[in-house]
């Protein structure tokens, strides 16, 4: 019998009592590792012992196959006006307090020229809401419109953000938290940062790494940045070398800037052709995201005079 047919027929036995499946005996699979079946938890608990070393094996190369996978784009993704890939530092961009949306600067300074020429009050470029009149205006938006309330994910960062600049890190931590748990990338990233530096929260680098790996596989370059640090720290530089291509990739100035350190040092441990594939993907990732339209945003300084009052998304501490 080939080896094929012997792993068809494990899988159709309970690994503990050996029991088939059919009509009345459903069997289901050991949810870390997929290698085994189970009959019942009892079968489970009792074949726990033999199994626990092989499951904790292949649940953890099943964990480095997502973790590792090159995203198909960043955290950001696009502007949703141009659909022209956001840069991912935040640096030409903005967050609509109105609707929550996240808006290259290149597509608000369009809607203003748009405006000023055919003499209408200021909208949102996306919803067409009238833009609050100021910061604090814009702020108050974000806290007391229904968009806390219905659980807007960017609404609860955003207040989070808020209550983190003004000290109030356990606030911050709250709003951050639930955020995350609904999904929110850029939540998981400051959450990283709080376990890091102890703010609000005692320092844990497990939840620390927890929530860069959450935000990491959902692409986010700076929280993958902050994975490979921490595996060169360990020890792991393979690890390490692999987070930094990933990140350099999408875009990630400081991890070209180590994978050049490390081909220069490492005797080969990165090596040159996988060192220029990455040069060319980083360029072409920053090409990317250029338009004519946020070259004349950058130029009118509209990063600091918006069209639509917002606070702006921060990168974090890496």
């Amino acid at each position: 019998m080939s080896s094929d047919s012997n792993l068809v027929d494990k899988m159709n036995f309970c690994a503990n009592c050996g029991i088939a499946e059919n009509d009345n005996t459903k069997l289901k699979n050991c949810t870390a590792c997929y290698l085994v079946k189970y009959c019942s938890v009892n079968c489970q608990k009792e074949h726990r012992s033999k199994h626990k070393q092989a499951c904790r094996e292949r649940a953890a190369e099943l964990r480095d196959e997502i973790l590792f996978k090159q995203p198909e784009s960043s955290h950001i993704g696009d502007c949703p006006l141009c659909m022209i890939p956001l840069p991912i530092d935040g640096s030409s961009c903005t967050t609509l307090a109105c609707c929550s949306k996240y808006v290259c600067n290149g597509c608000c300074y369009a809607n203003q020229a748009r405006e000023f020429e055919e003499g209408l009050d200021p909208t949102c470029p996306f919803c067409r809401h009238p833009t609050p009149a100021s910061q604090v205006e814009a702020e108050m938006v974000f806290k007391e419109k229904d968009r806390v309330e219905m659980n807007d994910p960017t609404a609860l960062r955003k207040v989070g953000l808020l209550r983190n600049m003004k000290g109030d890190h356990k606030g911050a931590f709250e709003f951050w938290t639930k955020a995350a748990e609904l999904g929110d990338l850029q939540a998981h990233y400051q959450l990283s940062n709080m376990y890091h530096n102890g703010d609000g929260v005692e320092k844990n680098q497990k939840k620390e790494v927890y929530h860069l790996e959450k935000a990491a596989i959902g692409g986010h370059p700076f929280a993958r940045f902050n994975l490979g640090c921490i595996e060169g720290q360990n020890g792991r530089l393979e690890r390490a070398i692999r987070h930094f291509i990933i990140a350099a990739t999408q875009g990630e100035d400081d991890s070209l800037t180590h994978l050049k350190a490390l081909y220069q040092n490492q005797n080969g441990k990165v090596r040159k052709e996988d060192l220029v594939a990455t040069l060319r993907a980083h360029q072409a990732a920053v090409d990317a995201t250029k338009s004519p339209d946020r070259d004349a945003a950058a130029a009118f300084s509209l990063l600091q005079v918006s069209v639509c009052p917002s606070t702006k998304t921060v990168g974090g501490v890496k």
